[in-house]
């Protein structure tokens, strides 16, 4: 999703004022929820960076794909999606709020109730970024190599400008494919295949 990477001055009056290499854990969770209406993500470094809203298409397109994801994980019941408005707490300190994701039940089981109520301190078992316009492709990578490195077990970055999806997995180079119908998540979700008919064609 696009985003803004910016200073932390206030975003409205309620909310706080910090400078990144200032920001505790809580401070951050402070900050986040005097701002609702925005989406943030924090990188390794301590990097804050507040997300632009989606433009209309994407929206379209981030919509089909979750409802897609959401659809098969209620079938399946081994796992929850998410949608992109859901962050998480990463291994390596950062805070991620992939497009969409799934968790299996059983890792969240292991989670207090206390955990449960804030960003969840994992990564998903499956991300899902989707570029807009204003993404630079290099820094999407980048994140979705630090997803892998956190834990995920599968990835996949999805560039509608040249109908393109980059798949990631622990221990395998990225695989690329060109113009693809549809996309198997197996053997990590067996059974979803994402169609991506209404990505390539959002109607708008």
């Amino acid at each position: 999703m696009a985003h803004l990477q910016l200073d932390l001055e206030p975003l409205e009056t309620e909310a706080l004022s910090l400078h990144p290499e200032h920001l505790t854990p809580q401070q951050y969770l402070d900050f986040c929820a005097a701002n609702p209406d925005v989406r943030i993500e924090r990188s390794v470094s301590g990097e804050i960076i507040i997300m632009a809203p989606a433009h209309s298409r994407t929206g379209i397109q981030n919509a089909a794909i979750t409802a897609q994801v959401t659809q098969w994980a209620q079938a399946d019941g081994t796992g929850l999606a998410f949608d992109s408005s859901a962050g998480f707490d990463l291994p390596d300190g950062s805070n991620r709020a992939p497009d969409a994701s799934w968790v299996l039940k059983s890792r969240l089981a292991q989670l207090s109730e206390e955990q449960k109520q804030d960003f969840l301190p994992l990564c998903p078992d499956f991300v899902i970024e989707l570029r807009s316009q204003s993404d630079r492709l290099p820094a999407l990578k980048t994140k979705m190599s630090e997803y892998i490195q956190n834990g995920a077990r599968l990835g996949w970055l999805i560039d509608p400008s040249d109908r393109t999806v980059y798949v990631y997995r622990p221990n395998a180079a990225e695989q690329v494919q060109s113009s693809p119908n549809t996309i198997s998540a197996d053997p990590e979700l067996p059974g979803f295949t994402l169609d991506l008919t209404p990505v390539w064609n959002p109607g708008l």
